[in-house]
């Protein structure tokens, strides 16, 4: 009696979880893994912004397409652009170096200058005889660099002055053809510069010497300041004595 009771009650529970869970019968509940937290798909090159493929790349950079350079061919056949064809580049300074030399072989003759040489100014020469003459000025001492450029501006603005003052509008003569001859003309004084590296100081030697070398650049400058400028052969005795007064002040420098 007490069995068939319980054995009621139990299927009586069973019955109404059934109604209350919605007529299903239950299931035992399983237990789910654990999961990992979500994590971004990784890539397998540390450096996506690097990577390329390299049968894509060695097909872009085949060497069967060679870049195209534009050409340089002359017109006509004659051959191609190339450093060759360029000048020199003393030549393009314009520094004639065959110029300078014949100029200063011209100015060692005081006798016969060739003034047609001299038609053509230019600075290389008198600036390289300048500097000579600062140099060996330095061997003895002297460090006069920029006193010799400072006298030679002055004494090629006063050359200029005093010979247009004299031919007035005839004169041709221009502020760079006075630097380009008086400069050419410095070179009996450069010499005397060497030479006193040699000679004692004070003696009558250096002094006959600066007085001979003087008279041969002043006369050298003369004749050609009176051939190459208009109107020179009337005042020849006063270029000639400015011109004296020039290297007579060069000299100095070398002398004391």
């Amino acid at each position: 009696m007490c069995e068939k009771r319980r054995s009621y009650l139990l299927r009586t529970h069973g019955q109404a979880i059934q109604r209350s869970a919605g007529g299903f019968p239950l299931r035992p509940q399983q237990r789910r893994p654990p999961t990992a937290p979500f994590q971004p798909q990784r890539s397998p090159n540390p450096l996506p912004f690097l990577s390329f493929d390299v049968n894509s790349a060695a097909a872009s950079t085949s060497f069967s397409s060679a870049p195209h350079f534009p050409s340089t061919a002359v017109a006509g056949g004659i051959g191609a652009a190339g450093f060759d064809d360029e000048p020199p580049l003393l030549e393009e300074l314009g520094i004639n170096t065959k110029q300078i030399y014949q100029k200063t072989l011209s100015i060692l003759n005081p006798i016969r200058v060739n003034h047609h040489l001299h038609e053509d100014a230019d600075l290389s020469g008198p600036f390289l005889f300048l500097i000579a003459f600062g140099l060996f000025q330095l061997l003895a001492g002297k460090l006069h660099f920029g006193i010799i450029l400072g006298w030679m501006t002055m004494a090629s603005m006063f050359l200029y002055v005093i010979f247009n003052m004299l031919a007035g509008r005839n004169g041709n003569l221009d502020m760079y053809k006075c630097l380009s001859l008086l400069g050419y003309c410095m070179l009996p004084i450069v010499m005397l510069s060497v030479l006193s590296l040699f000679v004692p100081r004070g003696g009558y030697v250096i002094m006959a010497l600066t007085g001979v070398l003087v008279i041969w650049a002043t006369r050298v400058c003369t004749r050609l300041v009176v051939e190459l400028a208009n109107c020179g052969d009337e005042h020849a005795r006063l270029i000639e004595y400015a011109c004296f007064l020039i290297y007579m002040l060069f000299s100095m420098l070398v002398v004391f």
